[in-house]
This record gives C-alpha cells, sequence and structure tokens, in this order.
C-alpha cells in the first residue's frame, strides 16, 4: 500500500476505535441510568396513575407489573437506539476520517510527488543537469530534495569526466592507429616484400582494423549515452532501408538471405545514431549466422511507438545469456578472438542510442536458433 493509502487507513482506523469505545461508554451509561432502583414506585406515583384498577391488596402488585412492563419496553428501545444511532455515525465518522486523511496525506505528500516526478523524468530521459529547487519550508522534505540535488549534480560530474575520457582517449588513439595502417600497408605493397612480410602485414592489417572498430564502438558508445535534446523528425524505415542496401554485399559474400517487411514508422531524434543503431544490428544478424542464413528485419508503426525487429538464423541461444550480450565486451559462446565479428559493442552501442532517444531494447532466443530483437522507440505524434 502506498503511504497516503496507509495514512488514510490510520486515521479511519483511530477514529472508529474511539467512536466505538465512546458508544460503548454511552451505551453503559444509559443502561445503567435506566436500571430499576426500589424507591422509584412511590405510593404518590401509584396513586396518581390513572390506568390502574384497584383490586384490594392486589392493587400495589398490578401497579408495580405494569410499571416495570413500561419501564423494561423503554430500555430496551432506548437502548436499541444507542446502538443503531451510535453504529451509524461510528460508520459516518469513520468514512468522514478516511477521506480527510487521504487529502491531508496528498498535501503532505505533494513535494514528494515533485520529487518523485523530477526523479523518473531525469531517469527517461538522461539529462542530469535539471534540479528539483524546492523552496518550501526547512524541514525534512526540504532535506530530501537538497540531498536528492547534490547527489544529481555529483553524478553528472561523474557521467560527464567518464564521457569526456573516452572520447578524449579514443581520439588520441586514432593517430597511432592510422599511422600503423599506413606503414603496414605500405610495407606490404612494396616490390620487394617477401610473403612472409605479406602475410605477417595482412594479419597486423586485421588487427589494426579491429582496433579501431574498437575505439569507433567506444566514441560511439560515449556519443550514444548522452540525452538527445535536439529531436528531428525522420522515418525509421528509410534508415533500415539505407542500411540493407549497405549490408547486402556483406550478406551476399556470407551467403546469408535478406527478408525486408519496411511499413512506415515515423519517429524523431538524431538519425545519424539511429542509423548506427540498424546498422549494428544488422550487422550481428549476418556475422553470427551460418552459411545459408537468413535475416528478417521489419519496422512497423504502433499507438505510442515503432518497433524495429531483426530476427536471424543461427546458433542456440540459452535464456540466460540474454541479458549479458547487451554488456560491453561481451560475446556469446565465449567467442572473444574472431576479429571479424565486431569488438563486442554492438549491442551496447545498441541499448545506449535506444534509451538515450527514450526507447527500449529487448531480445529473445528464437527456438530454431539464433535471436529476435525488438527496438521501441517513440513515435512521432505529427506524422500522418
Amino acid at each position: 500500500m502506498s503511504v497516503r493509502l496507509r495514512f488514510a487507513l490510520a486515521c479511519a482506523g483511530i477514529c472508529f476505535v474511539l467512536g466505538s469505545l465512546t458508544v460503548a461508554g454511552l451505551y453503559v451509561v444509559v443502561r445503567q441510568s435506566l436500571e430499576y432502583r426500589s424507591g422509584l414506585l412511590t405510593p404518590e406515583y401509584i396513586n396518581n396513575t390513572s390506568w390502574m384498577i384497584r383490586r384490594g391488596s392486589d392493587y400495589y402488585e398490578i401497579a408495580r407489573t405494569r410499571a416495570m412492563h413500561v419501564r423494561e419496553v423503554y430500555q430496551r428501545d432506548t437502548l436499541s437506539n444507542v446502538r443503531t444511532i451510535g453504529a451509524l455515525a461510528v460508520l459516518a465518522i469513520t468514512g468522514g476520517a478516511y477521506g480527510l486523511g487521504w487529502r491531508a496525506a496528498g498535501w503532505v505528500l505533494q513535494p514528494v510527488r515533485s520529487v518523485t516526478e523530477t526523479a523518473r523524468r531525469v531517469a527517461q530521459s538522461h539529462d542530469l543537469s535539471e534540479r528539483i529547487g524546492y523552496d518550501g519550508p526547512r524541514e525534512e522534505v526540504k532535506e530530501l530534495t537538497e540531498i536528492f540535488d547534490t547527489m544529481l549534480g555529483r553524478l553528472a560530474r561523474s557521467f560527464d569526466s567518464q564521457r569526456r575520457f573516452v572520447a578524449n582517449a579514443s581520439h588520441e588513439l586514432r593517430t597511432p592507429l592510422t599511422i600503423n595502417r599506413t606503414l603496414v600497408d605500405v610495407a606490404v605493397r612494396r616490390p620487394d616484400a617477401t610473403e612472409d612480410v605479406k602475410r605477417l602485414g595482412e594479419s597486423l592489417l586485421l588487427v589494426n582494423a579491429r582496433h579501431e572498430r574498437l575505439i569507433d564502438g567506444l566514441l560511439a558508445l560515449a556519443e550514444g549515452e548522452q540525452a538527445v535534446l535536439d529531436r528531428r523528425p525522420f522515418d525509421l524505415t528509410d534508415v533500415a532501408e539505407h542500411v540493407l542496401d549497405q549490408a547486402a554485399e556483406e550478406a551476399g559474400e556470407r551467403e546469408v538471405s535478406m527478408h525486408r517487411l519496411l511499413d512506415s514508422a515515423p519517429t524523431t531524434g538524431e538519425a545519424v545514431l539511429v542509423e548506427r543503431l540498424v546498422q549494428n544490428l544488422v550487422e550481428n544478424a549476418i556475422r553470427h549466422n551460418h552459411p545459408k542464413g537468413e535475416v528478417w528485419v521489419t519496422t512497423r508503426r504502433r499507438t505510442e511507438q515503432v518497433e524495429l525487429v531483426v530476427a536471424n538464423t543461427g546458433l542456440q541461444v540459452p535464456q540466460y545469456e540474454i541479458e549479458t550480450i547487451f554488456e560491453p565486451f561481451r560475446r556469446l559462446h565465449g567467442d572473444r578472438l574472431r576479429s571479424d565479428r565486431g569488438s563486442g559493442l554492438g549491442l551496447s552501442i545498441v541499448r545506449v542510442i535506444a534509451e538515450a532517444h527514450g526507447g527500449t531494447v529487448t531480445a529473445r532466443p528464437r527456438d530454431e536458433g539464433g535471436l529476435t530483437i525488438t527496438v521501441e522507440l517513440p513515435v512521432d505524434q505529427s506524422a500522418p
């Protein structure tokens, strides 16, 4: 139960207990007040009763019996009214206390809801620059909001430093790798180069290319972790068609058949980053496949989001390994050595780009082998 509901129930419970005790005490007092007392039927009272009939020596007993009967009826009706009216009053007071407690809890928890809404926006947008800035009196909620703002500031500085370090390190590593690739390529192409030198050069070029892809992946990872603030409309279908056309040559070399079912899927964001997202998914589907395998790419529009679904054939994927494939430098089946399958950052980049656009990524294994990966992005509501 929520705090507001518990507070309202507590108010109602307290009022119910106090009201029940009050009615019970009133019931006891009224009952004692209506009990028979020996001096109640005096001779004057008996002589003044016009409804009595004199019967000799039985005159007093007849009057006493009838008076006792009247008293018992009066006592029973009075106590019944006390019980009925008291129970209704207790229920009414309990309901009123619940309503007042609910309203009072909503008023008291209003600053807490502000904190919750801000935390939700920060979690969904990755924008750590936003602050609560609560202007209320100096009390518990004020202290809580100040601590939350301080924590957001430290997290923002920490993430900014991490992204700057990754970006700077990646840029610094690009230059020596480019020089190495140029020197090796020149050495391999020399007329007097021996076969051993050429084979060694080709191996070094493969290693160098893998390192370049790793650095490009780190840069994309650093860029994707930033929230996309400049959102522009585009169609996810156009991006998917462009990526599939570029991947057709590699798919042909690996004897992988490509199937596309692309419906209009308007969304907003940074088209270049989304293109990298689609490219990583398509390349993974092609490279983590077997000869004469198949890849299916689908785009469609839903009510609140657009979907990109990339499925492929391949090896069986255990369910417990699904979440690990989105972690950096993690590969399925322990494959960490083959450079032709990428740097191990592909799906990590897919996740951070999707989250930067307010979307989600899910994966599930196919019964026949391979994976089905679904990306959901917010739909462009202004599109027809």
